[in-house]
Formats: C-alpha cells, sequence, structure tokens
C-alpha cells in the first residue's frame, strides 16, 4: 500500500505537467497571435476569410495548402512557408504588395507561368495572403 506522502508526490507532479502543458499552450496562443496580426497589418487582409477563396478559385486544387481540406496539391508547391520565402513564384521579392499582385493575376510578373489568374479579387488575394504570411 502506498503513503499518503507518495500519492500527494504523485499529485503534485501531474499538476506541475499539467501547468507546464497548460503554459506551453498559452505561448503558442500568444505567438500565433502576434502572428496573425502582423499578417494583417502587412496584407490588410483578414485571413478567417481565405479559405473559401483557397477553395472557390482552386488554390488548394494545385497547392498543398495548410489548413485546405481538399484533395490535390500535386501540380505546384506547397504554400506551407511563405512568409520564410525570399520569392513569390521564383521571379518577384516576397512582400505583401507583391504576393497580392502575384495570386490576383501571376502572368505579370511571369507570361509563361503555369498558375492561372483566376479571377480572385484584389480583396480576396489579400486574405489569401494574410492567411499564408500567418504561418499556418
Amino acid at each position: 500500500m502506498r503513503s499518503h506522502r507518495g500519492s500527494a508526490f504523485i499529485i503534485l507532479a501531474v499538476i506541475a505537467v499539467a501547468g507546464g502543458f497548460a503554459g506551453a499552450a498559452a505561448n503558442y496562443m500568444r505567438e500565433r497571435h502576434k502572428k496573425t496580426e502582423h499578417a494583417i497589418a502587412m496584407t490588410q487582409g483578414n485571413p478567417d476569410r481565405a479559405m473559401e477563396s483557397i477553395v472557390r478559385y482552386g488554390c488548394a486544387a494545385c497547392h498543398n495548402v495548410p489548413g485546405a481540406q481538399m484533395p490535390g496539391g500535386l501540380a505546384a508547391v506547397p504554400l506551407a512557408g511563405v512568409a520564410d520565402r525570399l520569392y513569390v513564384g521564383g521571379v518577384v521579392e516576397n512582400t505583401p504588395e507583391n504576393l497580392v499582385r502575384w495570386i490576383v493575376n501571376p502572368k505579370q510578373f511571369n507570361p509563361k507561368t503555369a498558375m492561372p489568374v483566376t479571377g480572385i479579387t484584389e480583396p480576396q488575394a489579400r486574405d489569401v495572403a494574410a492567411y499564408l504570411y500567418q504561418g499556418r
């Protein structure tokens, strides 16, 4: 039979581990919020509205888009980590304005790109850019 002291130690250890997980979760949420706020400020877009456009305009049919629940993603580069890339489409500096312009009309930067002009509007492209820059 275990002593009360041994049981108390186990309970305190469980509380300490749970507290550590809670602290890590809180830090993760704070960092996530900072990244989202930064992405919104850079693009003037709303990442919460992006997935509708990502699906509607077929982005995830060619690209693997983090969080997209649709098959595809084998025809073009995955879009995870866009914020860390130096270039958009391999041809233009990765800035928020260039990313938005690329999403709207990639042919203006590279007429031979396989990426089509989908008809996405600039405000929708800003939402998608914000989504990608927040680093999902």
